[in-house]
């Protein structure tokens, strides 16, 4: 039978850690809200933007003067991951989703004999594919510091993609980050940037029943506009990852606050019964000695 000292500094014990869950949960709850807003809200100008940029790229077609970034390189031997997950841990199988997706990828691509590069972004991405893929990380970025995501941080992950596809380091280039749908269900999304991959319905979208003039050209136009589509799209991912994060961890942490409490109502009908038997001992020991006398 369990000592009552043990039993009772359990119980403390889960009780403590119920706070801390309890409060990480509230936390999350008040940041969700503030993400949630973030991530609804890119959303239109993004679907939007893609589809311009689908009518565009449908209009230019296969032709000579296409952009290397709609294009591509004419191959698709060597493969950027960029793998977005978060900084900290305590959100459920946010992170281990995303990792396991683009694991999946890597491993796909390398049986067929292609050649397998990964970006990360996010401490806790880096620290699972290491493990596995530590020798096709090429970068890393950081964003332990930053307090609330910014255009400007997509930008800074954009510039350092563009670079290494002008410098002819890559083919394709995936994107890896988790879609936010509600506070149960963060879907982890693949989605190709480079080049650049649009869906039919977006063309048909802008195409349809409307004619448009373009000044200048369209190969200009999408020159100009799709690094800038490479930065949109890392910056709604970024969104999307900042309420799946929030969203997974206030699940995450209500899980835990319920658990500790049905620890602490187990723990304390142990203790009520060690310490009823501890009674019933000495009471019998009592009553045996005064028998005796």
């Amino acid at each position: 039978m369990a000592n009552l000292k043990d039993l009772k500094n359990r119980i403390e014990s889960v009780k403590s850690t119920r706070k801390i869950t309890k409060a990480m949960q509230m936390v999350a709850a008040a940041k969700l809200r503030r993400a949630q807003e973030a991530a609804e809200m890119s959303r239109p100008y993004t679907e939007r933007f893609n589809s311009v940029m689908a009518g565009l790229a449908k209009s230019v077609g296969d032709s000579d003067s296409a952009p290397r970034l709609l294009a591509g390189t004419g191959k698709d031997d060597v493969h950027l991951l960029v793998v977005m997950t978060a900084e900290r841990g305590l959100c459920g199988g946010f992170n281990g989703n995303i990792a396991k997706l683009a694991r999946a990828r890597a491993q796909e691509l390398l049986a067929k004999g292609k050649t397998v590069k990964i970006l990360t972004v996010g401490k806790k991405g880096r620290d699972v594919l290491k493990r596995e893929y530590g020798d096709h990380l090429v970068g890393h970025v950081d964003l332990s510091d930053v307090k609330r995501v910014g255009y400007v941080n997509a930008q800074e992950i954009a510039k350092d993609v563009l670079g290494r596809f002008d410098a002819g380091e890559f083919d394709v280039a995936t994107l890896f980050y988790s879609k936010f749908q509600n506070v149960v269900t963060q879907i982890p999304t693949a989605q190709q940037i480079i080049p650049a991959a649009f869906d039919e319905a977006e063309g048909e979208e802008v195409g349809a029943n409307t004619l448009y003039d373009y000044e200048p050209s369209e190969e200009a136009i999408l020159a100009d506009l799709l690094p800038r589509g490479v930065a949109t799209q890392i910056f709604a991912g970024l969104l999307e990852n900042g309420a799946s994060e929030q969203g997974a961890r206030m699940s995450a942490m209500d899980n835990a606050t319920r658990n500790a409490g049905d620890m602490i109502d187990k723990l304390t009908i142990q203790f009520n019964r060690s310490r009823q038997a501890v009674i019933t001992n000495e009471l019998i020991e009592i009553i045996s000695g005064a028998e005796a006398l």
